[in-house]
């Protein structure tokens, strides 16, 4: 699950980056860019999300927050349908919660403990912030990031799933 250490310990420098992203915002750099892009990926997201008003809310918090730290929106995408399958009430059966699947704890170490995880925008602020920190520590290797994030490190099942539906579904051609 995401956010489950190897050791019991907090990662003290997750625990920072998580605190700090919890207050900056982006967006999209120009309107044109952005109505290409929710127009495309909202064909591409109804297959899981019927309403389209969900949908572009739903688009344009994830480009945000992929965005915010420097990771491509579509990989998001491709994370969290195999996370939740674009549930944002998704419960695990560890209790990761929302679209990401975001451990409760990180929210006590982080001294939040009032935020909702179902909340879209926490879960991918948390979540993103989570899957770059797991890129840096693995020099940008997207697999050992993908298997951190889900606590499967050293195992392909996870993150092959992950690049899977990138290719397949997210990917822009």
């Amino acid at each position: 699950m995401p956010g489950l250490a190897e050791t019991t310990e907090v990662d003290p420098e997750l625990r920072e980056l998580l605190a700090d992203a919890i207050h900056k915002d982006h967006g999209f750099e120009d309107r044109f860019d952005a109505e290409v892009w929710l127009l495309d990926m909202s064909n591409r997201l109804e297959r899981f999300v019927e309403n389209p008003k969900t949908r572009i809310t739903m688009l344009k918090q994830i480009h945000y927050e992929s965005k915010r730290v420097d990771i491509a929106p579509e990989l998001i995408l491709a994370l969290i349908e195999v996370e939740s399958a674009f549930d944002e009430f998704a419960i695990s059966v560890s209790g990761a919660r929302g679209l990401m699947q975001i451990m409760p704890f990180w929210l006590e170490e982080i001294g939040l403990s009032d935020k909702n995880l179902f909340k879209i925008r926490t879960n991918l602020r948390m979540g993103c912030t989570i899957l770059r920190y797991y890129l840096d520590i693995e020099s940008g290797n997207l697999t050992r990031a993908l298997a951190r994030y889900n606590g499967s490190l050293g195992k392909y099942q996870y993150p092959n799933k992950v690049i899977n539906a990138l290719n397949k579904r997210w990917f822009q051609q």
